[in-house]
């Protein structure tokens, strides 16, 4: 393998990287004297730029594996320790580690689908293979389903409760909505359009890398969280350049006109207000965590092909709980990042909202099933509906989204749709999908659009009516959200939902 470096910048990443003992721990080195040793030469290399990381943690890996190579080349970086790993060997110590290889369960458990006639077979077959899992306790697919990366999104996998499945929560950790109700009527949606229109154009930012430059509340920067593991350390000013800001994709930040029943929301009475909802998540420190932690998975935990997205975490290893704290992490994060969007917007606007309510996505939370079973319940684009929880449901740029109760139905594993889900793939929708047709639906539904492109139509997404009628039985409905101005990230951005 042949590794290339431009000189000096790549030089100083190397001189300040470190191999940790987690890491060689998790190629099996466990006991304290050989963690020394392995880490003098491992760290020394990398001081001195004789190789990068990943080279020595490949050679590492391939030594436990088989010393002999290692301990025959004179003069090798490597050959002490394989002369080590091999006389340990013959004492009957340090055993070469297999690393864990999992098989499924023969039998597919059942598992409730809400509205099956909606849902494609790839997500019904992912889910088949979840609830195969070893670890896997109960399952459940929601209306709006769809195939995604290992857990199909739409998917609500409950495991044992020391198991954590990085991609079960998903790569966008803790994808979030947010509504702020605002004592201000629906009509100032058309009286005050512009005004509203450029609040958002002035206070919301969409991109893979974009970043603010002021803050309303950084103050969560100042938990000690972010000092707890090095990977949350060395996102930490990455995920503070990009506090209020927004995600590509499906992301988004409208104005609406929100229609609440009567009796529905303490305080609030019946009747049509102007809302401000937004959806996004834990921008490039989420994607980051999902990105390092499903690779230590994958590597760790041995899955048949067709499950090796969803290799899980032990919460009683070092790895589990990093990964735990960096998620929560990252809950805690989306929460803020949503909030500080919500407050520039209202001191733009000038009336702080009346209430404000929100809810994750894609995250993992440790709760118990109707019988008292302690377990991991992963929704990975799925709503919390326990009873009396309240979420947020939406449908497209141009069709409605529901605020809604939970009925806390325990076959749903308390769970219910995040959305309408998607009909159709994004590459599906720039092949078979017209922009005047589009461009028509949007004028027709009073719609002002800022941003997107083709694979964020309306005609993309599953009837959001059907999906609301397919799960009437976990969730009550309080008010209606219809959209008017949508700001989404520019049509060049990759979509990273």
């Amino acid at each position: 393998m042949l590794y290339f470096f431009a000189s000096v910048n790549n030089k100083t990443v190397m001189k300040n990287e470190k191999i940790s003992n987690n890491e060689l721990r998790a190629l099996g080195v466990e006991s304290v004297e050989l963690l020394i040793k392995f880490s003098r030469v491992a760290n020394g290399l990398l001081k001195h730029e004789v190789m990068p990381k990943a080279e020595i943690l490949a050679n590492i890996a391939a030594l436990i594996d088989d010393p002999m190579p290692y301990a025959l080349k004179k003069g090798g970086k490597f050959k002490n320790l394989a002369e080590e790993v091999i006389a340990l060997r013959k004492e009957g110590k340090f055993v070469k580690q297999e690393r864990s290889n999992f098989k499924l369960k023969e039998e597919i458990a059942d598992f409730p689908v809400w509205g099956l006639e909606q849902i494609e077979v790839g997500a019904l077959a992912q889910m088949r293979t979840a609830v195969q899992l070893p670890i896997a306790v109960a399952g459940a697919l929601m209306p709006d389903a769809h195939q995604g990366y290992g857990l199909p999104i739409g998917g609500v996998l409950a495991t044992t409760a020391n198991t954590i499945i990085p991609f079960a929560v998903g790569v966008d950790i803790a994808c979030r909505m947010c509504l702020s109700i605002f004592d201000l009527p629906a009509a100032a949606i058309d009286t005050e359009a512009d005004k509203l229109k450029n609040i958002l154009v002035d206070h919301t930012y969409f991109g893979i890398g974009c970043t603010t430059k002021s803050y309303f509340d950084s103050s969560l920067f100042d938990s000690a969280a972010w000092n707890e593991t090095k990977v949350i350390r060395n996102l930490k000013d990455k995920a503070y350049a990009q506090l209020g800001t927004s995600g590509t994709g499906n992301h988004f930040v409208e104005w609406g006109e929100l229609t609440i029943a009567e009796g529905a929301l303490t305080g609030i009475p019946a009747g049509s207000y102007l809302a401000l909802l937004s959806h996004s998540g834990s921008r490039g420190f989420g994607g980051a965590v999902a990105d390092h932690y499903s690779r230590i998975a994958m590597t760790k935990t041995k899955l048949p092909a067709e499950a090796k997205h969803l290799a899980w975490l032990d919460l009683d290893k070092d790895e589990g709980q990093e990964y735990w704290i960096a998620m929560n992490l990252a809950g805690e994060y989306a929460s803020a990042n949503h909030h500080e969007i919500h407050n520039k917007i209202a001191r733009a606007l000038g009336v702080n909202p009346m209430t404000r309510i929100e809810n994750h996505h894609n995250f993992a939370w440790k709760e118990q099933l109707a019988d008292g079973t302690e377990v991991m319940v992963h929704r990975k684009g799925a709503t919390p509906a326990g009873e009396g929880v309240l979420g947020i449901i939406p449908g497209s740029m141009s069709t409605p989204g529901f605020l809604v109760r939970g009925k806390g139905n325990t076959s749903s594993i308390n769970s219910a749709s995040h959305g309408a889900g998607r009909l159709m793939s994004r590459s599906a929708a720039f092949k078979t999908l017209d922009r005047k047709q589009i461009a028509a639906n949007l004028v027709d539904k009073r719609i002002t659009l800022m941003g997107s492109d083709v694979d964020e139509a309306p005609m993309a997404y599953k009837d959001i009516h059907a999906v609301m009628a397919a799960q009437n039985d976990l969730v009550e409905v309080l008010a209606k959200f219809e959209p008017r101005i949508v700001r989404m990230a520019d049509a060049r951005e990759k979509p990273e939902d």
